[in-house]
């Protein structure tokens, strides 16, 4: 892996179609697990839903399946084209979730599924996320940040995988940078006949601990109430898959 600091910010060059075809198993499914997550903690939300980091659009749907209205918000082009196709009626911007182009107070409930959080290189960036979620939720809002279960990450790093994905080879290298703050991943793609390299991917994401996480959504102005390890609801603990942290805006 090179490093990551002579390389453009790799968020805006991997949420694209290969991405999707990658992680086919980011479903309908789990979607509707995770909304019907949402719903039994907080019930029916009041006011406008705001899908940070939205993708393809389908926790949109589901929350739209359910008669909610929800806005949704990513940087990938790609990813809102997807989502358009998959609902032409979706209410989506394009945007940075650093810099929300919505008025204060906007949303009732403001939602981050799948570990959209802590993608960037300098951790303020993620300080000035949550403080614009907090500025565009009403106060006694709901919030959702479901990231990953940063201790399950270290413990159980896979170092490298290889898999195929129809006439592809998928190479997937794994470590740690920052003293095991951050988990780094290269995605290699290569022509399955020929063994020619195609494209590489990175992922980054630092590895914030479910104590760390509470005391900067604390920080932003929001009281975290429930914590989960998946979208069935189960607790937390040290093999949960997931830190699914909810909660209302102070």
């Amino acid at each position: 892996m090179s490093d990551p600091s002579s390389r453009p910010a790799w968020y805006r060059e991997w949420f694209g179609e290969e991405y999707l075809d990658l992680y086919p198993h980011r479903d309908e499914e789990e979607a509707s697990a995770a909304v019907d997550l949402v719903l039994g903690a907080f019930g029916t939300p009041e006011g406008l839903i705001l899908d940070l980091a939205c993708g393809a659009g389908r926790h949109m749907i589901e929350f739209e399946r359910r008669s909610l209205s929800v806005v949704g918000l990513d940087l990938s082009a790609a990813l809102l084209t997807q989502a358009r196709a998959r609902g032409p009626g979706l209410m989506l911007v394009r945007g940075d979730m650093r810099v929300l182009p919505f008025s204060d107070s906007a949303f009732g409930t403001v939602v981050n599924f799948f570990t959209s959080f802590g993608y960037f290189a300098d951790p303020e960036d993620d300080t000035a996320v949550l403080n614009e979620i907090r500025r565009v939720l009403r106060s006694g809002g709901c919030f959702v940040l479901d990231f990953l279960n940063a201790d399950r990450v270290k413990k159980n790093l896979v170092k490298r995988d290889e898999r195929q994905l129809d006439q592809r080879r998928v190479v997937q290298e794994r470590r740690l940078e920052e003293g095991g703050k951050v988990v780094a991943k290269a995605i290699h793609l290569f022509d399955l006949e020929s063994d020619r390299p195609l494209n590489t991917y990175h992922e980054r994401v630092r590895l914030y601990s479910s104590d760390e996480l509470r005391a900067m959504l604390r920080r932003a102005g929001f009281e975290p109430q429930q914590a989960y390890g998946d979208y069935s609801g189960a607790p937390t603990g040290p093999d949960s898959p997931r830190c699914i942290l909810l909660g209302r805006a102070s």
